[in-house]
């Protein structure tokens, strides 16, 4: 099962028996078995019948909404999960503050050691010193936050080792597309236009996770609290960022599947993919997500997409006291 991205704008998306059909004036762009889908992705103006979106939710499948450039606005989901005595435990850890502390660490050192690895892998060649000098900051704030005591230094060590991987991020691109860092709101480079592009698929991917295992996705740990915004597929994300989607930017940019005519520069310094760049993306983000790895703690082979759920529901147990504690998913 995959994700289905609707990015033609002015289409319509029905059911039809037992399939969904997306039709653009009369002429069906796409004929897929519902049986196929696992959420649909939305952007900008596109229709969906009311037949279709009561079909989606009775068979699981949630509807996610972004701007026909991909800001995110928000989800339509199946029936809220049963499972009332996960909740009331996941409130319960959010206001101890040492179990919270002990939650987002762990998300916290998954998400270093992975970004530590990125630059590792793209160092195997020669020892390059500016790899070498973010590897080397990542391992301390690695060491830093494994023996933090308290939230808002944890945060402040996990924001010294983002500092230090995109501060070398720029070296693993091999083509001619210049990273001043990390800009988010707007992205003002082609680059940071991808990373924010794709971190609003992710965080949608994992807030999907969250739904599924029964979480309530605004009681986080790692993230302080925000009205309207989901903490814990953030703190669930974290881990993820560094293999899935700066993976896929990477993979994008350096097999030049994405040109320098793939970006749109508006009014204002900001930069967007186009249309042509956007579906591109899509299409190598999802085969990221259908690869298949050796999970380290079941030890059988899944997909990414599946390693989502897989992690959220190895937070359930650790809250319910069914392990010791959260394990996140370390790349080698």
């Amino acid at each position: 099962m995959s994700t289905l991205y609707i990015t033609q704008q002015d289409t319509v998306l029905r059911k039809v028996d037992e399939r969904l059909k997306v039709t653009h004036r009369k002429e069906t762009l796409l004929d897929i078995p519902l049986i196929k889908v696992s959420q649909v992705v939305l952007f900008g103006r596109v229709t969906v019948t009311a037949a279709t979106v009561a079909t989606l939710l009775e068979h699981g499948i949630g509807l996610c909404y972004l701007s026909e450039y991909g800001r995110y606005i928000g989800r339509l989901e199946p029936e809220f999960s049963k499972n009332s005595l996960l909740r009331v435990d996941q409130y319960k850890a959010a206001f101890d503050d040492q179990r919270k502390l002990a939650i987002a660490r762990q998300c916290v050192l998954g998400k270093l050691a992975n970004m530590r690895v990125m630059l590792l892998r793209g160092n195997r060649e020669k020892e390059h010193p500016v790899l070498e000098n973010a590897i080397a900051r990542l391992k301390e704030a690695e060491r830093a936050a494994a023996a933090c005591q308290d939230l808002e230094a944890l945060r402040g060590h996990e924001g010294d080792g983002s500092a230090a991987y995109f501060s070398a991020f720029g070296v693993l691109i091999k083509q001619d597309f210049s990273f001043p860092g990390r800009v988010r709101r707007p992205p003002t480079d082609p680059v940071n236009a991808l990373l924010s592009f794709g971190y609003t698929l992710l965080y949608n991917d994992l807030q999907s996770a969250c739904n599924v295992v029964g979480f309530d996705p605004y009681i986080g740990y790692l993230h302080a609290d925000r009205y309207g915004r989901a903490n814990l597929a953030l703190d669930l994300m974290e881990e993820f960022r560094p293999i899935i989607v700066d993976s896929v930017v990477l993979t994008c940019l350096n097999k030049r599947i994405l040109q320098s005519d793939d970006f749109v520069a508006e009014l204002g310094g900001a930069y967007r993919l186009s249309d042509k760049g956007r579906k591109q993306f899509l299409l190598q983000y999802e085969e990221r997500k259908q690869t298949e790895f050796k999970h380290p703690v079941f030890g059988y082979r899944i997909t990414y997409q599946r390693c989502f759920e897989l992690q959220a529901r190895l937070l359930a147990k650790h809250i319910q006291g069914e392990i010791d504690a959260y394990p996140p998913l370390l790349t080698k």
